[in-house]
């Protein structure tokens, strides 16, 4: 099969630290060519894949202080994607919304998996296009309210050989926090779950700009540098680290997570997680098998005690069996037959 993989710009593919929309695209695509399909990945100029690349610039756009209008170059990509459409036999947009105007112009048809949420602004744009085929990234993301035509639902997945599994936690017992230090992602509920507990917190994740003032004013006051430690934007390798290690991985979300990446990577390195369960986080976590799936942040205080004593090895087959690349992309050529042969 012919296939063009649309990713984002934003980042590379798969992206240097964060970006777990690229990291999934790369995943796919690489599978998707040891299988044997034709795959040409559309994504900036600096990404690493054995499909065929085709970019508009040369770097990940957020490392090119020059660009000033990054939309441009996203238009830019999606018109070289629709002017080759006649060369593939399906298209799979991972941009959200921005594909959507191209397609009624061309016969080949486009996937689009939905990776983000729903807004009232990108919400108008869904509708129009309610008849295009979608692809969720968990039963919680979806928003029966749109009418979207979805046509499967694949859990993310990720290559479970580069994380490495650890037994047991180190000796030095502490918690762990990877992700955004942002609101909706809960490193506030983090470190109240350390205080409460008395254990150590490492926290390790990406500072964007839009930030900076919830860091200065609500975090950097709590951020010891001893019991609530702040690690920065760590590369993969730390972060696997930093997980293997830790006895417990926290997610303390705000907000309705459409998938939450770093779920699975822990469980992946054996380290059970503790969520709030809003979004994905049901359909992620085994509740009592891989962690504890709770409602409030003092729920998850009394439920930290509970995962250490769940079973490392559980965590880790679970995700084996659940959430490796083998079983995503399986799925995601069981979409691309649906959107085919409708």
């Amino acid at each position: 099969m012919r296939i063009a993989q649309i990713a984002p710009l934003w980042e590379r593919v798969p992206p240097f630290r964060y970006g777990g929309i690229e990291l999934v695209v790369s995943l796919l695509s690489d599978e998707l060519v040891r299988r044997g399909h034709e795959v040409t990945l559309f994504a900036s100029g600096d990404s690493l894949t054995t499909a065929k690349l085709e970019s508009v610039h040369e770097q990940a756009l957020r490392l090119d202080k020059r660009i000033k209008e990054p939309g441009v170059y996203e238009q830019m990509m999606l018109a070289n994607v629709y002017q080759q459409a006649n060369d593939f036999d399906i298209i799979h947009s991972h941009v959200g919304c921005a594909a959507l105007p191209f397609t009624p112009f061309v016969k080949t048809p486009t996937v689009h998996t939905t990776h983000g949420i729903f807004t009232p602004d990108n919400e108008k744009i869904f509708r129009q296009f309610a008849w295009e085929p979608y692809i969720s990234i968990s039963e919680a993301q979806r928003e029966p309210r749109l009418g979207l035509n979805y046509i499967h639902t694949v859990y993310n997945g990720i290559d479970t050989s580069a994380y490495t599994f650890q037994a047991d936690p180190d000796q030095t017992p502490y918690l762990a926090f990877v992700g955004r230090l942002s609101p909706e992602k809960g490193p506030e509920g983090a470190i109240k779950i350390a205080k409460a507990t008395g254990m150590q917190l490492k926290m390790a994740g990406k500072l964007d700009l839009v930030d900076r003032d919830y860091y200065n004013e609500k975090l950097a006051p709590m951020i010891d540098g001893e019991q609530i430690q702040y690690l920065g934007e760590v590369s993969h390798e730390e972060k696997v680290k930093l997980l293997a290690g830790a006895s417990v991985t926290l997610f303390p979300i705000t907000w309705r997570e459409p998938f939450g990446l770093v779920m699975i990577e822990s469980m992946a390195t054996g380290t059970p997680v503790v969520g709030i369960g809003m979004g994905a986080v049901p359909e992620v976590i085994a509740h009592g098998k891989t962690g504890f799936v709770c409602h409030t942040i003092e729920k998850m205080m009394e439920s930290v005690p509970e995962a250490m004593k769940l079973s490392r090895q559980t965590c880790r087959d679970y995700v084996v069996e659940q959430f490796s690349v083998n079983s995503m992309v399986n799925e995601y050529e069981k979409a691309y037959q649906v959107a085919l042969y409708p």
